[in-house]
């Protein structure tokens, strides 16, 4: 049946405006996206929580300013708050873009710089949740899917560091086979190192506001220092009586990778390491810092391989003193002024690294999860510790529910 030439116009019309209706819902939806919900109420007050546990999360929080925490997903940046919160609750910003995914977040001050995965950096007030700047960074290299409490993204984010250089915070980022330099406080690059794809990189940044890193563009690798400030190399060194390929690891850090003293350097596959003081110069060997269970606060070192806790000066390796009751311990995270050590009966122990004096003790635990858990990552920061808590009989090759102690399985306690 053939129909009126009227009806046919209509139907047509119609047809058109129903392709274009889901050309435009289509368009809404995949289309890249940033969406930015600031805060709506006043900037926390500094909490002041009672020692011990503060209470348990699904997923990995940085501590911002003593006032907030900070997570992430896949997608997304945001804020809870009071940061003694007992659960994760309805965020106090939140900052989302489509179909970016994050590389990493790394928090300094207040300032919160997240890394995405179409090469973009967004910086965030954390006070208000408001974009402060965006720049271009290098193309990032790939970064390992993360698990989902997502610590590797915030307590450990793939060529993400901050020094301190000529008065400014300098953001370093690194990518595959690119360095660039940012004024931290507004985006603007100061900066750029551009080399063969692969062959250079970040590990973090100095007390003393150098780059540390390693250059295999020419030759075996070299450890390089650049100044934070221009990108210029300082100083290159190589370890003495070292394999052709190292491994650097930075310790005694002010947070994360940035702000460290110190480093220790080992083959591939070695496990071990010596150690060594860094500053002005070559590095400084701190044989006291060999090992992986020695952990550096300033030019002190808290080991725990002779069965009782030590600290030891870095230079010399003369014992200042002594933990013997502790038992078997574990060192799990430093902080400056704090060492955070795990017992077998996953009693928290924090310690002053100076004088060996215990700030603290208390059972990491909360209601009836009970302790039969190991420790998985771990983060400190003013005061506060957090840790993952991962089956006893978990491995690496596990996916999440068979890896994880429970839904929520970070616990996070004021020290």
């Amino acid at each position: 049946m053939r129909l009126p030439e009227g009806r046919r116009i209509v139907v047509a019309l119609a047809a058109v405006l129903a392709v274009a209706a889901a050309a435009a819902v289509v368009h809404r939806v995949l289309a890249p996206a940033e969406v930015s919900t600031t805060a709506r109420s006043a900037y926390p007050p500094v909490a002041t929580p009672p020692v011990g546990v503060i209470g348990r999360l699904p997923v990995a929080p940085l501590v911002i300013d003593g006032r907030l925490r900070v997570y992430v997903g896949s997608r997304q940046v945001y804020a809870d708050q009071p940061v003694d919160g007992k659960h994760r609750v309805t965020p106090f910003w939140s900052y989302r873009r489509w179909p970016a995914t994050l590389d990493g977040v790394l928090a300094d001050g207040t300032t919160v710089v997240s890394s995405w995965s179409d090469g973009v950096l967004v910086a965030l007030d954390a006070r208000t949740g408001r974009v402060a700047w965006r720049a271009d960074r290098p193309e990032p290299a790939e970064v390992p899917k993360p698990r989902r409490t997502y610590a590797s993204t915030v307590w450990d984010p793939a060529g993400l560091h901050v020094a301190r250089a000529d008065g400014r915070a300098v953001l370093v980022a690194a990518g595959a086979g690119q360095l660039d330099g940012y004024d931290l406080a507004d985006g603007r690059r100061l900066w750029r190192v551009d080399r063969e794809r692969g062959c250079i990189g970040a590990a973090g940044t100095t007390a003393t506001g150098e780059v540390l890193g390693l250059d295999a563009c020419d030759g075996p690798e070299t450890v390089e220092f650049r100044d934070a400030a221009t990108g210029a190399v300082r100083t290159r060194w190589r370890p003495p009586g070292s394999p052709d390929e190292l491994v650097v690891t930075p310790v005694g850090c002010r947070s994360g990778h940035s702000g460290c003293r110190g480093l220790r350097i080992s083959g591939p596959g070695d496990g071990m390491g010596r150690g060594w003081l860094v500053g002005p110069g070559e590095p400084v060997a701190a044989p006291a810092l060999d090992g992986a269970d020695a952990e550096l606060d300033g030019e002190r070192v808290v080991g725990t391989s002779t069965g009782v806790v030590t600290g030891r000066s870095a230079r010399t390796g003369e014992e200042l003193w002594r933990r013997a009751d502790l038992g078997p311990v574990r060192i799990i995270a430093v902080e400056p002024g704090r060492v955070h050590l795990l017992t077998e009966q996953r009693d928290l122990v924090t310690l002053d690294p100076a004088t060996g004096a215990e700030r603290s003790r208390f059972a990491m635990n909360i209601g009836h999860d009970g302790v039969g858990w190991v420790p998985g990552r771990a983060y400190a920061a003013g005061g506060y510790l957090a840790v993952e808590r991962v089956r006893e009989r978990a491995t690496a090759d596990d996916d999440d529910q068979a890896y994880f102690l429970m839904a929520e399985p970070v616990l996070l306690a004021a020290t």
